[in-house]
């Protein structure tokens, strides 16, 4: 807000005085009145008005820095009128009463979609808790009536219960905070839960694991972790090759941490897929090439739940050599939350 602009508002205001006070010296010349009177009478009027347009406009320019200031600070935009000081101009005022009113209105609004999100969640979880019951009860008859075809259904069982706990974590993963539980776990329990939960694809793959060196200690949620093992190693599963298909996992102690390593020698990633794998939805050229279907949505519930939990996870590849994933622990110990 610059002084000229400010005045170019104000001009037709200012050439009304400065014509009302020519007109006035034209009708005092008859009357033989001081020049310096004419003047005066001329001048001052225009001077002090000047003077009353630099006081208005430094009042208003100090007023809406301070907005600008605080608007910039401001996370919650929205928020604005409930920081920006009480304004000493009649304008000020009322544009502070509109942005209260949108103030309230955007909360109103902002509240409104929280509680539509959280019921819609709510409903997410209790529908995926009772479709459990009948998969558990599938499963029971395949066990019951072991052959070819209960095998093959129950793999597709597995898949399916694969996508319901993807759901439950997308679903839980905005708010992971309120639903974990820091503890004292061990690397070789949460893989061994992971490799058993897999253990039918394994069988079916023809892949062999090699578990080794797992008998570090860390402080985590088990419950997340184990999820994002078995994600990682579902996707070793589905980019695996033809023949000689391995999967190594391990462990190993640093000074800062404790670093879980996942390597499969299966298709790899192309380098330039690398920098996206984490992105939601995204699948790459494995995703668009290989028969089997891919979401993308995998290894991006793996990165959100790393950054929630405070682990960092990365992955290298080389093509049709070797993937590898991290899973980065910091050491320390935390209060169970």
């Amino acid at each position: 807000m610059s002084f000229l602009n400010f005045l170019k508002e104000k001009v037709s205001y200012l050439v009304s005085i400065i014509f009302l006070q020519i007109t006035i010296a034209i009708f005092l010349m008859p009357y033989n009145v001081n020049k310096v009177i004419i003047m005066y009478i001329i001048f001052v009027p225009i001077i002090i008005t000047m003077l009353m347009f630099f006081l208005e406009y430094n009042k208003k320019k100090n007023f809406y820095n301070s907005v600008d200031s605080k608007l910039s600070e401001l996370n919650e935009k929205y928020l604005l009128s409930e920081v920006i000081d009480v304004p000493s101009f009649l304008e000020a005022e009322k544009l502070e009463e509109y942005i209260s009113e949108l103030g309230i209105s955007m909360i109103e609004n902002v509240n409104k979609y929280k509680f539509s999100q959280n019921e819609y969640k709510e409903y997410i979880e209790m529908w995926i808790h009772e479709i459990k019951i009948p998969i558990s009860v599938v499963k029971l008859i395949i066990e019951n009536n072991r052959n070819e075809v209960t095998k093959s259904i129950e793999e597709e069982i597995d898949k399916i219960e694969n996508f319901i706990e993807q759901a439950l974590y997308y679903a839980r993963s905005s708010n992971v905070e309120k639903d974990y539980s820091i503890k004292k776990v061990s690397l070789k329990d949460m893989v061994n839960i992971s490799i058993k939960r897999n253990k039918n694809v394994l069988i079916q793959s023809d892949i062999n694991i090699n578990v080794h060196d797992l008998d570090n200690i860390v402080y985590t949620d088990s419950k997340w972790i184990i999820f994002i093992i078995n994600q990682i190693i579902q996707n070793c599963i589905k980019y695996s090759k033809d023949i000689n298909r391995q999967i190594e996992i391990y462990s190993k102690e640093l000074k800062q941490r404790v670093e879980l390593y996942i390597i499969d020698n299966g298709i790899g990633i192309d380098i330039s897929d690398l920098p996206r794998v984490f992105d939601k939805g995204f699948t790459g050229k494995n995703g668009r090439i290989i028969s089997k279907k891919s979401t993308g949505i995998g290894l991006y519930l793996c990165k959100k739940l790393c950054d929630k939990l405070g682990i960092d996870i990365e992955i290298t590849s080389k093509i049709n050599e070797n993937t590898c994933v991290t899973l980065k622990f910091p050491k320390g110990t935390h209060l169970s939350l």
